[in-house]
């Protein structure tokens, strides 16, 4: 059987791409990867789907990840890594506490709103009962820089004088976090329900501003 040149050609620019840049070939495979998990789940996620989206080959795939568990899990990894990356790119410590929770709260319901993705792979995660989520020691620091960064914040507003003494920041992440996650989760049904006016720019401008003032209505004194 003839070899067709154009395919020799691509194999060698793949390989060549592998050797050159491997961080990159991971974090394509990833990104392909968190799509299709979320969209299809764990179970119906196909690695041979995956593997023509990369442009990459499945036997990479698994040289990379060892299987679709850990490519999953992975997958996992980095979708909450992305969200505490951009908390820690606010900049928050440097900020009134006031200013400094609003602006976490907005950060968070755009986050969620412009990843659906992230929102639900959680949500698959979920339904497996936290089972990759409780092996992974990456995401369990991750959440409790999370949690340390809101501590920061609130325990400063408190010795200010502008928020409420007996919270824990937990309680104020579970918050944001439920306003947030809920906007993106139940978008379909909710408005199926009751229509589109929320799920529009303007809607979600709003929603945005009462998660911000929920949040501080909350919090502070």
């Amino acid at each position: 059987m003839a070899i067709d040149d154009s395919m020799t050609a691509e194999t060698g620019t793949n390989r060549a791409r592998w050797k050159q840049d491997p961080e990159g070939v991971r974090a394509d495979i990833l990104a392909v990867a968190l799509e299709e998990f979320s969209r299809n789940g764990l179970s119906g996620a196909r690695m041979d789907d995956i593997a023509a989206k990369t442009r990459t080959s499945k036997r990479m795939i698994y040289y990379y990840f060892g299987d679709k568990d850990g490519l999953y899990l992975k997958a996992l990894e980095a979708a909450y890594k992305k969200v505490r990356t951009g908390e820690e790119k606010l900049d928050l410590e440097h900020l009134p506490p006031k200013e400094a929770l609003e602006r976490l709260v907005e950060f968070t319901f755009d986050h969620h709103r412009k990843n659906p993705d992230f929102i639900r792979l959680v949500m698959i995660e979920n339904i497996h009962h936290g089972r990759f989520l409780e092996q992974s020691d990456a995401i369990k620091k991750l959440n409790e820089a999370a949690i340390s960064r809101i501590a920061y914040i609130y325990e400063k507003g408190v010795q200010e004088g502008v928020f409420r003494d007996g919270l824990t920041p937990l309680r104020i992440h579970w918050m944001i976090s439920a306003i947030s996650f809920f906007n993106v989760s139940n978008s379909a049904t909710f408005s199926l329900l009751f229509g589109n006016d929320l799920k529009s720019v303007k809607g979600q401008e709003i929603l945005r501003s009462d998660a911000s003032q929920a949040v501080l209505s909350f919090v502070c004194k």
